[in-house]
């Protein structure tokens, strides 16, 4: 069972922080073991960095108002994020810098801009970066939608890719059985929320099989430990740490 931190972990440190990314790292000395991959959200800002954050609004998560594209890289340095020392939205660089040497795979999600419209060019600009580091075979590729999806195939079939799939994916799509035929027929791992799995898993495993199908977020003990007891591939987590405690416990 692959075990995935999302945006870090972001239930114990700030979301999408460099912080919390190092300490997700980290994990291995609490719990002897390590996380198989990170899930992080990438936007543009509005000259063409880009940027490591959820949402396509500053509110939530900083100390500034407004949408991440219509700041450049420069003033985007004088916005700090909640519940850090001081720290700024981090660049998808300075990410792969942290995990570079750690051998943790990354799922770098393609985000919408405050409107719901694609960025452009911003799925060629983080292939870029991410072939110039060498670490392709790290990342993972991954959104909501599937024209995304789609041209991640076109632009980048060397990489993997991970559709995510929640209620508003399969009212837009035609329900549960046509969105996860689409994804499959895409050629990705498919995550599902949680309590939609639930309700789906025997259609989901019949169409997406074991080894592709993985569930978010669950977080409490008794979820992760449901769902570690299920014929599915991995689990992304807000407490990943949870997460590999109880999968050490139950190997011991």
């Amino acid at each position: 069972m692959r075990i995935i931190g999302h945006r870090g972990a972001r239930n114990i440190w700030a979301e999408n922080s460099l912080s919390g990314f190092r300490q997700v790292c980290d994990l291995k000395n609490v719990c002897d073991l390590k996380v198989d991959a990170v899930e992080l959200d990438v936007h543009l800002s509005a000259d063409g960095e880009i940027m490591v954050i959820h949402d396509p609004l500053l509110e939530r998560t900083t100390d500034h108002k407004g949408p991440v594209a219509g700041l450049s890289r420069e003033a985007l340095r004088k916005v700090r994020l909640n519940d850090t020392l001081g720290e700024t939205i981090p660049t998808l660089a300075a990410v792969l810098d942290v995990f570079a040497p750690t051998g943790i795979e990354l799922e770098i999600e393609m985000k919408m801009d405050a409107l719901g419209n694609p960025y452009p060019g911003l799925l060629e600009k983080v292939i870029a970066l991410v072939e110039a580091r060498g670490m392709a075979a790290r990342v993972v590729l991954t959104c909501f939608v599937p024209e995304v999806i789609q041209e991640i195939k076109e632009k980048a079939p060397h990489m993997r890719r991970l559709a995510s799939v929640d209620r508003r994916s399969c009212e837009a799509f035609g329900g549960v059985d046509a969105t996860l035929r689409r994804f499959v027929d895409l050629g990705c791992i498919i995550a599902v929320e949680q309590s939609l799995l639930r309700l789906a898993l025997d259609r989901a495993l019949g169409i997406v099989g074991r080894e592709k199908l993985g569930v978010w977020v669950p977080n409490t003990l008794r979820e992760l430990d449901y769902w570690l007891g299920q014929p599915i591939a991995q689990i992304t987590s807000d407490r990943p740490d949870l997460a590999l405690q109880l999968l050490a416990a139950k190997a011991g």
